[in-house]
């Protein structure tokens, strides 16, 4: 049984930004939830263990940490 749950995610297809340290990287964002999203990214290298997202057509705005990493894709969690 899993202890922590994972709130509904909804699947979507929308264009973000990974900012940090004043600049951006462009992402995918491929599901979302109120707790975190699974992002699409050219490489995860390079990015941040923490960071913001920014999804514009959302006029959303969200602090996040990565909890996991694979080939193209970070999952991560709002603080």
């Amino acid at each position: 049984m899993d202890e922590h749950p994972r709130a509904p995610r909804r699947r979507t297809l929308k264009a973000g930004t990974i900012e940090f340290g004043g600049g951006g990287i462009d992402c995918t964002v491929r599901n979302i939830s109120e707790t975190g999203a699974a992002l699409e990214v050219n490489t995860p290298l390079f990015i941040p263990d923490r960071f913001t997202l920014f999804v514009p057509t959302e006029q959303l705005k969200r602090r996040c940490r990565v909890v996991w990493r694979k080939e193209k894709r970070i999952g991560v969690t709002f603080d």
